[in-house]
């Protein structure tokens, strides 16, 4: 994270709080958490209003005290210093000095200006003097995309250049800057949806895959008419403790491709390439908020049981947005499902730093030659119920040949679901 929203404060000015405690609720990128008290004493003043946007990671939010007699004390206080939200306007909105006036000419200049037509809802955030505010992060990316953070609008409080805005910039070109909020049709009727935190996030990072990660894909098609008696049989004999899904059994047969192709299961880190040896499928849940991808750990170690169980209890809590960092963050591969939507195929995007992301489609039925030996020569061909993959690869780590023996793999334990007890 390198900024939050803060939702909600859980306790008031003059509260005393223990340990454990709960203080507010803190919006992060993909989940809503609370903030626990790790000390006793009493909450003098509130910094930051609940229902603020966009706050800097390290920014001073709430002032404790040991003793309750302090707390008076801090009626007034504001915090300080270039983040704080008054520091900027102040600085811009104070008259000129008495003893220093402005020149004439300038103020003449001035006041000959045609006023603008409409104004931007978001500028270049430069106040007097020329000093920019901009995140250090937002500085970072602005040096390594080689832009002028000067000339970058700034969304962030009091204009503030952050790390969305600078790839906003550099994805959109300088014309951006100009309009930067672009004028709606004639006669048009319309609704501007603010962008959520999660949202921002997955712009920000589906962006940054796409211009910095050389995407290549190979799709294969598998027969799935096996992997679909398995699962009704299996279904069967569950007595309600499981309800297998065709995608239980995808997260099972990549779980174990990559445990025998793992240059798939690795990541870029520009000087080195990890391969990890833990198996972590990422596994694509869309709620209204947006896309989530808990994650199933050690999936080539579980049962379809197993696995079919956490699935429905990571989306329950996706959807209801509480998971745990922990159950979202990292993983090792990504699989992402839009069958069930009536989807065909698709080539979906990396998810960095990972290498692949497995883009499954639906299943249907089609006239395929027939293996049966037996009837082959009366019956040449058969219809089978056909599933199409499509293999998302990074061809820095995961080399065409590589990809397409994962993939092999792959339809080899989709194909005849029995391979995954071996």
């Amino acid at each position: 994270m390198t900024q939050g929203n803060l939702a909600k404060w859980l306790k008031k000015e003059g509260d005393k709080i223990q340990p454990g405690d709960l203080i507010a609720s803190i919006e992060t990128d993909k989940a809503t958490v609370d903030w626990e008290a790790t000390e006793a004493g009493y909450l003098a003043k509130i910094l930051i209003p609940e229902g603020t946007k966009d706050i800097t990671v390290g920014k001073p939010a709430v002032v404790v005290v040991e003793d309750e007699g302090d707390v008076a004390k801090f009626k007034s206080y504001s915090s300080e210093g270039g983040d704080a939200p008054v520091a900027a306007p102040k600085k811009e909105e104070a008259p000129a000095p008495k003893a220093a006036p402005a020149p004439e000419q300038p103020k003449k200049q001035k006041e000959a200006a045609p006023a603008p037509a409409s104004t931007p809802k978001a500028a270049p955030a430069q106040a007097a003097g020329g000093r920019v505010f901009a995140s250090p992060l937002a500085r970072k990316v602005a040096q390594d995309q080689g832009i002028d953070v000067a000339a970058v609008p700034g969304t962030g409080p009091n204009s503030r250049v952050i790390r969305d805005d600078v790839l906003d910039y550099a994805a959109k070109g300088p014309a951006f800057a100009a309009a930067s909020a672009p004028a709606p049709a004639p006669g048009g009727v319309y609704t501007d949806v603010p962008n959520t935190q999660i949202r921002k996030i997955i712009a920000a990072r589906l962006t940054e895959s796409k211009q910095t990660v050389p995407h290549y894909y190979l799709s294969v098609e598998c027969r799935v008419d096996k992997l679909l008696k398995v699962r009704q049989e299996l279904n069967a004999k569950g007595d309600g403790s499981y309800k297998l899904s065709v995608n239980d059994f995808i997260i099972k047969a990549a779980a174990l491709a990559l445990q025998k192709k793992p240059t798939c299961n690795s990541a870029w880190f520009g000087d080195f390439i990890r391969r990890y040896h833990n198996v972590d499928i990422n596994v694509a849940v869309s709620t209204d908020e947006g896309l989530f991808t808990p994650i199933v750990q050690d999936a080539d170690k579980k049962g379809l049981a197993t696995i079919a169980n956490t699935v429905k209890e990571l989306a329950t809590k996706a959807k209801e947005k509480k998971l745990q960092p922990h159950e979202f963050q990292g993983g090792t591969f990504t699989i992402s499902n839009l069958g069930m939507f009536g989807v065909k195929q698709f080539a979906a995007v990396i998810n960095p730093p990972q290498s692949c992301i497995l883009a499954v489609g639906g299943t249907e039925k089609k006239v395929v030659p027939n293996e049966d030996k037996e009837t082959a020569a009366v019956q040449p061909y058969a219809t089978a119920h056909v599933m199409t993959v499509t293999l998302s690869c990074d061809h820095r780590v995961v080399d065409g040949a590589v990809g397409a023996e994962w993939l092999k793999t792959f339809k080899e334990y989709v194909e005849d679901p029995v391979k995954m007890l071996l």
